[in-house]
């Protein structure tokens, strides 16, 4: 049997909510919560396997009870659902980045709720068709946005790039490229320019994204600090 916790601020909402899913076989209600500090005592005492979260409640939000539940219970195996009327991207990002394992909205189909308790209860991800519409957008977006940096770059800085992802000082990349070091510290400033970041950290974050570094590659003679 899944045990199930319900986190709504409208008592209207959680006895329908409740009904539908004490109707299923292989589930039933075992705790209910009017806001967030009750949502989170709750599920610190009931230890249920789902927590059903609503977003918009007094006093803690279900962001923060469900950042702190994540946080307090050290058991990967009670998995948050946020069930809200929110379907812009900042609610779905803000959710996964909480902890919650599922999203699904209260406008949609009344089995969507029960279908995604089940998914979750596997140990899988369930998220609303709208909301993963929105994180493919976004993630195809940036996507086009780091290539089209990258086809901004030189030939010889994507080289340049290249060295310094590595750990290579302005001087040392001078010496490869038999080029003087102010011409290095002139690319170098134009590509960080480009990619609008500001450190070697980013610069090397970026390096392994587009490819261009390996992530398991390890310089034998360099490190990868911010050298001058």
């Amino acid at each position: 049997m899944i045990k199930v916790l319900l986190a709504d601020d409208h008592v209207i909402v959680r006895a329908g909510i409740k009904l539908l899913i004490n109707s299923q076989s292989d589930m039933q209600v075992i705790s209910e919560a009017a806001d967030g500090t009750e949502a989170v005592q709750n599920a610190l005492e009931e230890k249920p396997d789902i927590v059903i979260m609503d977003l918009n409640m007094p006093g803690k939000n279900g962001l923060i009870a469900t950042q702190q539940i994540k946080e307090q219970i050290q058991d990967d195996d009670m998995k948050i659902i946020v069930l809200t009327m929110h379907d812009e991207k900042q609610y779905v990002s803000r959710a996964i980045q909480a902890g919650a394992s599922g999203f699904v909205l209260k406008s949609h189909n009344v089995n969507d709720l029960i279908e995604a308790i089940r998914t979750v209860y596997r140990g899988e991800a369930f998220l609303d068709p709208n909301a993963t519409k929105m994180l493919m957008h976004d993630y195809v977006k940036l996507t086009k946005s780091k290539d089209q940096q990258a086809e901004q770059l030189t030939g010889r800085e994507q080289e340049v790039l290249s060295y310094l992802a590595r750990g290579y000082t302005n001087k040392e990349v001078a010496e490869k490229l038999y080029v003087s070091i102010k011409t290095i510290e002139s690319h170098r400033a134009n590509i960080m320019r480009k990619l609008n970041i500001s450190s070697r950290h980013e610069l090397v974050d970026y390096a392994i994204r587009q490819g261009i570094l390996d992530l398991n590659y390890k310089n034998k003679d360099h490190e990868f600090v911010d050298k001058k």
